[in-house]
C-alpha cells in the first residue's frame, strides 16, 4: 500500500485533495496537513503575520474543520511518516522535508495576472510566492501537473512550464458546474457580484469604484453581493449599503448555486468566472473575458478527481514493477 501526504492550503485546496483521496481509495493510504512553511516564514506564521494566506489565519481553521469534520488523518507538516507521494496544490514555496519526495502538483484555480511582482521574481530569481499564482507551475519540483484545460496547459507552457510534466485532467471543484443548477437558493434572475479579499491580502481595491460599477450593470434589477470568505464582513456590508443601497449581501452560502440562478455574474479576478462561463451567464471579469473562455475548465461531469488518481495510481505502480524489475535482475545474471 502507498502511503500518500496531501498538502492542503484554503478550502478550495482542502476539498480537492480530500476528492482525489478518495478516488484512490483502499490502494493508498493518505493523510493530509495543514499548509506549512518553514523557516523565517514558519516563525512569521506563527506569530499571525501571515494570517491573510493559506498559512494562518481563517484559511486555517476552514482547513482543520473541515478535516476533522470529515475524520481525515492530520499529519502536522507531514512529519509522521514516510511518504510513497506528496500531492499539493501550491508549489510557490517546497517545504524542506518534501523536497527529495516525489511530488504532484494540481492547479488549484484561475492564475493571476503577470503584473509587477510576476516580472519581478522572473527577472531577478526572487521567491515564486512573491508572484503568488501568477507563478504557479514554475518550481519544476513536481513529476506531474494536472491542470484545467488545454488553454491552461499552453499558458504554463508559456511561462515556461516542461510540456512533458503538464496533464489535462481537468480539476475537482471546477469540473461538474451543471451540478450546481440543482439547488435551494430562494432567489432568481439577479445580477450576482462576487467580490475578492484583495485588501485583506494587501492588494489595493478601489471597493467604491466596483460597487458602483456593479450597480451600473444592474441598471434597476435586483443586485446581490457574495463575499469571499477571508473577507472582512463589516466593512464590505458598510460599503455595500452606502454605495448600492437594496442591495442584498451574503457573506456565506453556496457561491456556485447563486452563480446557477442569476443572469449576470461580475467577478475582479476570482476563479468562480469559470462557473458562469459553464452555465452559459453573461460574465465580466477584469481578465480578458475571450481569453477565459479558453483557458475554463473542461467540464467532464466531476471526473477529474478520479482521472487524477488514476494517474497518480499508474504512476506509483510503474515504479513498484520498475524496482521488482532491478531486483529480480540482481538475481538473475
Amino acid at each position: 500500500m502507498h502511503r500518500i501526504l496531501f498538502i492542503c492550503g484554503s478550502l478550495n485546496q482542502t476539498t480537492m485533495m480530500h476528492q482525489i483521496a478518495l478516488q484512490l481509495g483502499a490502494s493508498s493510504e493518505c493523510h493530509f496537513a495543514p499548509y506549512y512553511l518553514d523557516g523565517v516564514l514558519r516563525k512569521a506564521a506563527e506569530h499571525g503575520w501571515l494570517d491573510f494566506t493559506i498559512a494562518g489565519g481563517n484559511f486555517q481553521r476552514q482547513t482543520r474543520g473541515y478535516l476533522q469534520a470529515n475524520d481525515l488523518s492530520i499529519d502536522e507538516r507531514g512529519e509522521g511518516y514516510d511518504y510513497d507521494l506528496v500531492v499539493t496544490c501550491n508549489d510557490n514555496f517546497v517545504q524542506n522535508n518534501i523536497r527529495h519526495k516525489r511530488i504532484v502538483l494540481v492547479q488549484e484555480g484561475m492564475t493571476e495576472p503577470e503584473d509587477w511582482k510576476y516580472h519581478l521574481v522572473r527577472t531577478f530569481g526572487l521567491p515564486r510566492y512573491i508572484g503568488n499564482t501568477a507563478t504557479a507551475g514554475l518550481s519544476d519540483a513536481y513529476e506531474a501537473f494536472f491542470v484545467a484545460s488545454e488553454g491552461y496547459r499552453d499558458l504554463f507552457i508559456r511561462k515556461g512550464v516542461r510540456p512533458e510534466k503538464i496533464r489535462v485532467t481537468g480539476i475537482p471543484n471546477f469540473d461538474n458546474c451543471a451540478e450546481a443548477q440543482n439547488n435551494d437558493f430562494p432567489h432568481k434572475h439577479y445580477v450576482l457580484a462576487a467580490t475578492s479579499d484583495t485588501r485583506e491580502t494587501f492588494k489595493y481595491e478601489n471597493r467604491r469604484k466596483f460597487i458602483e460599477h456593479c450597480v451600473r450593470i444592474a441598471d434597476g434589477r435586483q443586485l446581490i453581493f457574495k463575499l469571499h470568505p477571508n473577507e472582512k464582513v463589516d466593512r464590505a456590508v458598510r460599503e455595500i449599503n452606502q454605495y448600492a443601497p437594496g442591495a442584498l449581501v451574503f457573506p456565506t452560502g453556496n457561491t456556485n448555486a447563486m452563480i446557477a440562478n442569476c443572469d449576470v455574474l461580475i467577478t475582479r479576478f476570482s476563479t468562480v468566472v469559470y462557473v458562469g462561463i459553464a452555465l452559459g451567464k453573461e460574465v465580466y471579469s477584469e481578465f480578458d473575458v475571450k481569453e477565459l473562455y479558453r483557458l475554463a475548465p473542461i467540464q467532464n461531469d466531476g471526473t477529474s478527481a478520479r482521472l487524477i488518481a488514476t494517474q497518480i495510481r499508474t504512476m506509483l505502480e510503474k515504479t513498484v514493477n520498475t524496482r521488482v524489475s532491478r531486483f529480480a535482475e540482481k538475481f538473475t545474471m
